[in-house]
C-alpha cells in the first residue's frame, strides 16, 4: 500500500471514529502521532527518538505562541459574561415596545436580539437556548405561528459565527494565515446582508398573512418616551460596547486582542451597571472560557499534527492532483467545496471543519486564483445551513430542548427551511457579486485584496509580485 493511500485511510479511519463518539481533540492526536509514527519511522531506531513527538512538541508550541488566538480567550469571557448579565431580556422587551407598530414586531424585535446576543456573544448554543426560553413563550402566547417563531430563534441565533467579532473568522484566519481585520471587514456586509434577508421575509410574511404575527396587547400602552428610555437602558449600551470593540478594530485603532480586551472588560462594567455582577458568575464565566479556548486550542495542536501527517505520507498532493484532474473551473472548484462543507456540516461543528478540513482546499486556491478571504466569508455563510439543516440542525436541537410543550421538532424544521434558502441566497449572491465581500477591505485598507496565484502558471509575466 503506497503512502498516498495510507494518508486516505489515514484520513476515512479519523471520519469513522469521531462518528463513533471519541473526543475530537484527541482523537487526531491520536491519529496524527500513530500514522506519524510510521511516516517517520527509521530503522534501529529508539521508540522515542522518533520525529513525529518533535513534531508534536513543536506544533503544540507554535499553537500556544500564537498571537492571532490571544483574542479568543477574550471574546469568549466577553459573551459569557454578557451572557450571564441577564441584559437578554431586557433587550428583547425594550425592541418589543420600540418596534410594536412594524408588521410582526415580536418576531422583528427576536431577530434583531438575536442579532446583537449572537454578535456580543458568538456562542450559537446559548443565544438559541436563551431566546428559546424569553422570547418563544412570548410569541406563541401572542398567536404567533409556532413555525416562524422557531425558524426566527433558530436562524437568527446562528449569526454570530458570521458577523463580527466572530470566533470563527479568528480560527480561519488562524488556519489561512490571512488578517483577522481583513476578515471582520469583509464578513460585515454579507452578516448584515443576510439579517437584513431575515427582516424583510418576517416583514414580508406578517403583511401577507397578518393572522401568523397578531399585534401583542401588552406593549400598546408605553408612550414615546417610555419607549426611547426602554431603548436607551436596554439596546444602546450593549451595542455601544459591540461597535466600540468593532470600529476599533477595523479602523486600525486597536488590535483584535486589544479590542477584545476592552470588551471583555465592558462586559464587566455592564454587568456591573445592570446589577448583575457576582463572583460566582465571574468565577463561571472564566471557567467556561478556559474550557472552550483550550478545546480550539488542543483542536489546532491535532490538527496541526493530523495535516502535518497527512500532507507528509502525500494526501494532500493526491487531493489536490484529483480534482486539478477534474479540469474544474474556478465556480466550479468553489461549488464542490462548498458542497463538500456543507455536508461536513451535519455531522461536524464548525470548529473541526475550518481547523481540520479547509486546510485541504487551502493549497488549491491559489490555481484557481480564489481569494482565501473570500473563500474563508463563503464557508462562514455556508456553515449557516448547517446548524437549521436536518437531520443535525444543532440550532433546532437547542430550541427543542427548551420550547414549550406541544411545539414538534418538525415544526421547528419547517420553521427553519425558508431561513435556509435564504441563507443559499445570500451564498449566491457572494459568489456572483464578490465585492459585496471584497469591498469594505478594498475601502477601509486602500488596496484590493490580493489574489494569490499560481506562480507557475505561464500567464503570469513576472511570478516574484505575487510573493
Amino acid at each position: 500500500m503506497s503512502d498516498p493511500v495510507i494518508a486516505l485511510v489515514m484520513l476515512g479511519l479519523f471520519i469513522v471514529v469521531i462518528f463513533l463518539g471519541f473526543p475530537i481533540a484527541f482523537t487526531l492526536m491520536a491519529m496524527g502521532i500513530g500514522f506519524g509514527y510510521y511516516a517517520y519511522y527509521a530503522g534501529g531506531e529508539a521508540f522515542w527518538d522518533n520525529r513525529i513527538f518533535y513534531l508534536f512538541t513543536q506544533n503544540t508550541f507554535s499553537v500556544m505562541n500564537n498571537d492571532v488566538l490571544i483574542s479568543i480567550p477574550l471574546f469568549l469571557f466577553m459573551g459569557y459574561i454578557i451572557e450571564r448579565a441577564n441584559i437578554l431580556d431586557r433587550l428583547f422587551h425594550s425592541l418589543q415596545v420600540g418596534l410594536r407598530f412594524l408588521p410582526g414586531s415580536m418576531a422583528v424585535a427576536a431577530l434583531v436580539t438575536c442579532t446583537l446576543f449572537a454578535t456580543a456573544t458568538g456562542i450559537v448554543g446559548a443565544v438559541v437556548t436563551l431566546m428559546g426560553l424569553i422570547a418563544l413563550p412570548a410569541m406563541l402566547k401572542a398567536g404567533y405561528d409556532q413555525k416562524l417563531s422557531s425558524g426566527v430563534i433558530a436562524a437568527g441565533g446562528t449569526l454570530g459565527i458570521l458577523i463580527p467579532p466572530s470566533i470563527l473568522l479568528i480560527v480561519y484566519a488562524a488556519t489561512a494565515s490571512v488578517s483577522v481585520v481583513k476578515m471582520y471587514a469583509a464578513a460585515l456586509i454579507p452578516g448584515l446582508l443576510l439579517a437584513g434577508l431575515y427582516l424583510v421575509y418576517v416583514i414580508a410574511r406578517a403583511v401577507i398573512n397578518p393572522s401568523l404575527c397578531p399585534k401583542p396587547r401588552d406593549v400598546q400602552h408605553y408612550t414615546v418616551a417610555q419607549s426611547l428610555l426602554l431603548v436607551a437602558k436596554a439596546f444602546v449600551p450593549l451595542a455601544a460596547l459591540i461597535l466600540a470593540v468593532l470600529g476599533s478594530i477595523l479602523f486600525g485603532l486597536a488590535t483584535p486582542s486589544e479590542a477584545a480586551a476592552m470588551g471583555a472588560l465592558g462586559g464587566i462594567i455592564l454587568a456591573v451597571v445592570y446589577r448583575a455582577f457576582s463572583w460566582d458568575r465571574l468565577r463561571e464565566s472564566v471557567y467556561l472560557t478556559a474550557r472552550t479556548s483550550a478545546m480550539v486550542c488542543f483542536l489546532f495542536v491535532g490538527s496541526a499534527t493530523f495535516a502535518s501527517v497527512f500532507s507528509y505520507l502525500g494526501g494532500e498532493h493526491l487531493v489536490k492532483e484529483t480534482m486539478l484532474g477534474m479540469d474544474l473551473t474556478p465556480v466550479q472548484f468553489l461549488i464542490v467545496a462548498q458542497l463538500i462543507i456543507f455536508l461536513l456540516g451535519w455531522p461536524l461543528e464548525w470548529s473541526e471543519i475550518i481547523i481540520i478540513f479547509v486546510p485541504i482546499f487551502l493549497p488549491l486556491l491559489p490555481h484557481f486564483g480564489v481569494d482565501p478571504v473570500l473563500f474563508g466569508i463563503l464557508i462562514a455563510i455556508n456553515l449557516q445551513t448547517s446548524f437549521l439543516t436536518p437531520p443535525m440542525a444543532m440550532s433546532a436541537y437547542y430550541l427543542k430542548g427548551v420550547a414549550p410543550k406541544g411545539l414538534e421538532l418538525w415544526s421547528i424544521f419547517r420553521g427553519c427551511f425558508p431561513f435556509v434558502g435564504l441563507v443559499i441566497l445570500t451564498l449566491a449572491l457572494s459568489y456572483i457579486y464578490p465585492s459585496i465581500v471584497t469591498y469594505l477591505p478594498d475601502v477601509l485598507f486602500n488596496q484590493a485584496t490580493e489574489v494569490p496565484r499560481d506562480v507557475n502558471d505561464p500567464s503570469i509575466v513576472n511570478p516574484d509580485i505575487f510573493k
